[in-house]
């Protein structure tokens, strides 16, 4: 059964370092990927358009963070589910709880599409608005909506790509969606003059390409993991839900934090103040990227061995995660510290009001990229072992527990430089819970 098995997917191989990071890099190079194509597209919108159009993307970011959310947390959670089923040789059933997964993701788009739409105007005004920030808000999202069903299932997709041992189309296709929406965000909003609608325009678009490609691919009934007549069992939604939670937390937690972030900037500095926080959140998804495309890359190898309880190649998986995560961390650290000036001057020109407040923020908050990708890995590793409740605990944490408290407290101290520290500070006090966590259940789960 197990020679069977390994040839049906690569899950089952014996991992070296070499081997999982081969493994992990298509979804590592996806991710980055989207990372930089998210970072260009706030960089032309603050170069084609103005400084507002920037703060506008902001201000509805709490949105857009609850529909990748809601993506995550069925694909993540889904994706164990079906990996574990994968390892424990149910093949045909986890084609089936697959099939379902992809439909309700798909039909929960249509639904919250609908409802964005409808309550559009006072969405955008509870965001916290200006009369001068609302027409940029109101247009830029109003686009964006209409693609949210193509949201959520691109999202499934590439997850599941992972799952099915295809990470390398996963990131093809991500990349084939980033190039169309840099090469569509500067038709849109350079030659045809759309401004802000242009940049969501091509964003739209770009999801598309994952999400028609992976109705194709799954369509095919070829492999290990492809589309069956679904069994109807709320179980499994219920199941995929939960288990992905922590992720649903994670960008919840973002949506309330940007939004308070925005409040306090706004009242500190004025709309220029919001400018530069948009530059940071944006500019530490690009860098966080490696650590959250790796994660996603190494979770279904986790998955498949506590399915098939091997426990020795757990234990050897999350050595090596755990080794790659540390190094990767005091890199990008490095690379965040020397040279942040140079990418907040992307946005703005130096000696501008706009880039002195961004870039003495960042010297400061790039000191969380030492601890946030073992925070990320250590969520998504409870995941992958079918721990929801302590993973969402840490995605709790580090993006809504501890940095509102900390949000709420240091500014009144020291005003925006208590700003710019939330962040690190935040980060780190979860890991010290993340260290507490993995030495608590290192008998459970064997991978110590």
């Amino acid at each position: 059964m197990h020679d069977i098995r390994q040839k049906e997917t690569p899950l089952a191989q014996n991992f070296t370092l070499k081997s999982l990071l081969y493994f992990a890099f298509p979804t590592m190079l996806m991710m980055l990927f989207m990372g930089f194509y998210t970072f260009v597209d706030t960089v032309f919108v603050a170069r084609f358009v103005d400084t507002n159009a920037l703060s506008a993307l902001n201000i509805v970011c709490p949105v857009i963070n609850l529909l990748v959310g809601v993506g995550t947390m069925l694909a993540t959670g889904g994706s164990a589910i079906v990996a574990r089923k994968m390892g424990a040789g149910e093949s045909v059933r986890a084609s089936q709880d697959f099939t379902l997964i992809i439909c309700a993701g798909g039909l929960l788009g249509v639904l919250l599409a609908v409802l964005g739409i409808v309550f559009i105007d006072r969405i955008v005004w509870a965001l916290g608005a200006s009369n001068v920030l609302f027409p940029y808000c109101r247009e830029y999202l109003f686009v964006l909506l209409l693609f949210t069903p193509a949201s959520i299932l691109q999202v499934l997709f590439q997850n599941l790509l992972v799952t099915a041992g295809r990470p390398e189309l996963g990131m093809a296709l991500g990349v084939s969606a980033g190039i169309t929406n840099i090469l569509l965000d500067y038709v849109f909003m350079v030659p045809l003059q759309m401004g802000i609608k242009g940049t969501a325009l091509g964003t739209g678009i770009g999801y598309l390409i994952p999400t028609i490609a992976g109705v194709w691919f799954f369509g095919q009934q070829k492999g290990s993991l492809y589309f069956r007549k679904p069994v109807l069992d709320s179980s499994v939604l219920v199941k995929s839900c939960t288990n992905g939670f922590s992720e649903m937390v994670s960008q919840a937690a973002t949506a309330v934090t940007t939004f308070l972030f925005n409040g306090t900037m706004l009242a500190l500095l004025g709309e220029d103040g919001v400018a530069a926080i948009t530059i940071l959140i944006y500019t530490q998804f690009l860098l966080s990227s490696l650590y959250i495309g790796f994660s996603m890359g190494v979770a279904p190898v986790l998955s498949y061995h506590y399915g098939k309880q091997d426990w020795e190649q757990l234990k050897s998986v999350f050595s090596l995660s755990m080794r790659f995560v540390l190094f990767a961390s005091v890199i990008v650290f490095v690379i965040a510290f020397w040279f942040g000036p140079s990418l907040v001057q992307i946005f703005s020109a130096k000696g501008t009001s706009l880039y002195e407040i961004a870039q003495n923020g960042f010297s400061m908050f790039s000191i969380s990229f030492l601890f946030c990708g073992l925070n990320i890995f250590i969520s998504a590793a409870f995941t992958a072992l079918s721990n929801g409740k302590l993973s969402a605990c840490l995605s709790f944490l580090r993006t809504f527990g501890l940095i509102t408290v900390l949000l709420f407290i240091l500014p009144h101290f020291w005003g925006v430089i208590g700003v710019w520290l939330a962040v690190p500070v935040a980060e780190l006090l979860t890991m010290l819970v993340a260290v507490i966590f993995l030495v608590q259940n290192r008998e459970r789960y064997y991978y110590a």
